[in-house]
């Protein structure tokens, strides 16, 4: 049987083709995933609809003339960049779930996915916050947050199979600091923090796929695609310009590679364990991905070729680097 890659990390600054990536690996037949890019059927995990219902929250709490608790404003960074390790913890909670069969259908998921952050936060090392306002604030609010909770536990429990079996579960999220920031980025900011924050259990499994563009082109694209009309969709979601130079103005993946002292991997840190996570850069710094966002009756065979090309030498490349 062919070996497969158990768990990716999409990796890459916002808006660098990491959705769309995504969103071809989906459109691919399953024997041609095997074939050519040595994964299964794709099973997917992303950070971004927890920040979205967070910057809800804040929304809910400014309609009823309360400050926001998560960011400094609607388009400012988190007040407490331990955030980004809060958000961490709930993609290991979901990957812990996915490997376990576990069902994440709840009768309330509004009060359900409001403990879940909080208890995340905790273990991030960020402060209390949802657990200290009063209960009649976060019924005020049920009426506005309860649709996007129920989305994404909706979402999750319908993207989980019946077995993981020939799967490859695909876990995306974006890190870097501010603009023109020195390496190594101070913590909590950038890939170092975060993939320290991963559960071993994903670490043990994992393979990195980054994505590779410029800040500059990041913030580009990033313009390009937002949509005001669709503040949550994944792949048309736009970063505030705030946040992308406070937050994603550089990355710290191009020298997390090079201080490694193992070739072609990302050293990890974690519980008194050391962790090689194996490293492969899609270059994307000429676009081969923003097609994607259009119907896929209309994507162009030369496209196509580029992207999937590319994507399996991407791969192929993850594959001979990984110890099986």
């Amino acid at each position: 049987m062919a070996k497969l890659l158990d768990t990716v990390l999409l990796l890459a600054l916002p808006a660098s083709g990491k959705s769309e990536v995504r969103k071809y690996l989906a459109s691919v037949p399953a024997e041609r995933c095997v074939s050519d890019f040595h994964i299964g059927e794709t099973v997917q995990l992303d950070d971004y609809p927890y920040v979205h219902f967070m910057r809800c929250i804040d929304d809910a709490m400014r309609k009823t003339r309360h400050a926001g608790i998560f960011f400094h404003a609607a388009n400012r960074p988190f007040k407490d960049p331990r955030d980004w390790l809060t958000l961490i913890e709930l993609l290991n909670e979901d990957y812990a779930a996915l490997k376990c069969g576990l069902s994440m259908s709840v009768k309330d998921p509004y009060t359900h996915l409001l403990g879940r952050i909080e208890a995340a936060a905790s273990r991030a090392g960020a402060p209390a916050r949802l657990s200290f306002l009063p209960d009649r604030l976060i019924e005020k609010m049920r009426p506005d947050l309860e649709p996007e909770a129920k989305k994404i536990i909706d979402d999750l429990e319908n993207a989980k199979p019946d077995t993981l079996e020939g799967k490859t579960i695909v876990i995306e999220f974006a890190r870097g600091g501010a603009a023109h920031s020195g390496m190594p980025l101070f913590d909590p900011f950038g890939y170092r923090a975060s993939l320290r924050q991963l559960s071993p259990q994903i670490l043990m499994q994992a393979s990195i796929l980054y994505i590779w563009v410029t800040p500059a082109e990041s913030r580009r694209k990033n313009r390009e695609r937002a949509n005001p009309k669709t503040p949550g969709s994944i792949l048309n979601h736009g970063v505030p310009m705030a946040v992308m130079l406070g937050d994603y103005g550089c990355d710290d993946m191009e020298w997390l590679l090079d201080s490694s002292d193992v070739d072609g991997a990302v050293r990890v840190e974690r519980d008194g364990l050391v962790f090689h996570v194996p490293l492969s850069m899609f270059d994307n710094r000429t676009d081969r991905t923003t097609f994607v966002r259009d119907d896929v009756r209309n994507w162009k065979e030369e496209d196509v070729k580029a992207l999937h090309d590319g994507l399996a030498a991407s791969f192929r490349h993850l594959l001979r680097l990984k110890r099986f």
